[in-house]
């Protein structure tokens, strides 16, 4: 075969994949706003998405718009796109940097990752990180504009994964009604009897503490436990702070890329076009993050796969037992039961500077039930889904006097203590070695043994345990998986 013939073969071949490329982004969207020529090196989906999806998507047009979503979270933006902030910092509210950065990647301060799939990747895109892929949150710092490695300006934590994402953001919703129903009960019956009362704060059987209202619509939040004062559920994070995807992606791409959202770095918000001072306007669209939230919020929940090795079924299964007995499912609880599938985007407890659903004329509702994997969750008497997520979505103390391995960091963020964090989920855990906030903790043992505090119980029942015991347990942790 002639050289010619064989680069006309290429030719083909890559024709025909820029077809099919072209079929898959048909629905919804505009002419390449950023990318002008298909061989350009701007990220070609950027901006693919003429406008935000709204009202309830078919599955079909959910399948386009998640697709735009997976080549974003995949894609290695270019300084073509905007990457870089060299005039802004890496912090959540919008904040001029006082000098110049030299470099455009930095690890401690980003911009630290090409794209979203650097660090969420393991097992598969969407996952989580080893530990190369730790990042380090400063941005509680509004006047951040440094550069260290230092503890006292910067936690280091390992990269979650967002399998089952959306079925735990809309846990969070639910759960959060549920609590601030409790709030206006207790305001409503101080105010017929004339009366102090104190009510328990719980969503879905997870205990929150108790809440005290006054006859003159005052209440007393000194009583919570595990929760924000404005009762909203916040599950994206290892403290428990970000409260639904949009924030999170929002977030995340001007801390690890140095593309500017603009929902919250645009002219409504900062006056400007270009925030950031890098010459380039509009990043991201409202439509764009939308497309990756949408791809977050039906990726599929990890699932229980036991291997097919001899004794590992009846060690799994003594391995479950042991988890409830030594007390570990007063944290992580093996389900949460979930009303609705119907996830809306924008949500309704986001704040300034994201997007939330009084802020757009019509939310988008991406219907989870569609998805083919959402057919295999369990369900209960009642018909509600059962999230087998293995958390409580609520934040603990996890040292104390004499166990503080996970008391390592010297900040508090966004008002949550140090030595506070939220339950992890355990849903994945198998596929998601190494294990900790900190991602330095290599085995599953390790980290048990490091439970303080409110952990503190079951941490000692496993350690009593003989090694067979403690083996079981482990096995069972090990057949909770993230198959893609």
């Amino acid at each position: 075969m002639t050289n010619s013939s064989r680069r006309a073969r290429w030719r083909r071949r890559l024709g025909s994949g820029a077809l099919l490329l072209g079929q898959a982004l048909v629905w919804g969207m505009a002419a390449p706003a950023v990318a002008d020529e298909p061989w350009s090196e701007r990220t070609q989906a950027l901006g693919q998405i003429a406008d935000m999806p709204s009202g309830t998507l078919s599955q079909d047009d959910l399948k386009r718009l998640t697709a735009t979503g997976e080549a974003l979270f995949s894609a290695h933006f270019t300084a073509l796109d905007g990457v870089g902030r060299p005039q802004a910092t890496q912090a959540i509210d919008p904040t001029r940097r006082k000098h110049p950065r030299e470099q455009v990647f930095f690890r401690t301060a980003g911009p630290d990752a090409g794209s979203c799939a650097a660090c969420h990747n393991q097992p598969a895109i969407g996952g989580a990180g080893d530990f190369v892929a730790n990042v380090f949150a400063s941005e509680g710092f509004e006047s951040a504009d440094f550069d260290s490695l230092d503890p006292q300006f910067s936690s280091e934590r390992g990269t979650n994964h967002l399998f089952g994402a959306g079925l735990v953001e809309l846990l969070a919703r639910e759960m959060s009604l549920e609590l601030q129903s409790v709030r206006s009960r207790a305001l409503s019956e101080a105010r017929a009897t004339g009366s102090a009362v104190r009510l328990p704060l719980e969503a879905k059987g997870v205990d929150f503490g108790f809440i005290s209202a006054e006859p003159d619509g005052s209440v007393n939040l000194d009583e919570l436990d595990g929760v924000d004062t404005d009762l909203v559920i916040r599950p994206f994070s290892q403290k428990g702070v970000m409260t639904s995807l949009r924030q999170f992606t929002v977030n995340a791409l001007n801390q690890h890329h140095g593309m500017q959202a603009d929902e919250r770095f645009g002219a409504r918000w900062t006056g400007s076009d270009d925030f950031d001072g890098d010459g380039k306007s509009r990043e991201i669209s409202a439509a764009d993050i939308s497309a990756m939230v949408a791809w977050q919020a039906t990726l599929t929940a990890p699932v229980q796969v036991i291997p097919v090795a001899n004794g590992w079924s009846e060690a799994a299964d003594r391995g479950e037992t042991n988890f409830a007995d030594f007390g570990c499912t007063v944290c992580h609880r093996p389900a949460l039961p979930l009303e609705s599938l119907s996830f809306a985007d924008p949500g309704p407890f986001d704040l300034a500077g994201t997007l939330n659903d009084r802020q757009v004329a019509s939310k988008s509702i991406y219907d989870i039930a569609l998805l083919d994997w959402a057919s295999n969750l369990p369900r209960d008497e009642e018909g509600r889904v059962l999230v087998p997520l293995y958390g409580d979505l609520k934040r603990h103390a996890m040292t104390d006097n004499q166990i503080d391995a996970l008391g390592n960091e010297l900040l508090s963020q966004r008002f949550v203590d140090r030595n506070i964090f939220q339950t992890a989920e355990l849903w994945g855990v198998g596929s998601t070695q190494p294990y900790g906030h900190r991602n330095d903790f290599s085995t599953l043992d390790e980290i048990i043994l490091a439970h303080g505090g409110n952990g503190r119980k079951a941490r000692d029942a496993y350690a009593a345990a003989s090694d067979a015991e403690k083996s079981a347990l482990i096995a069972f942790l090990k057949t909770l998986v993230i198959v893609p």
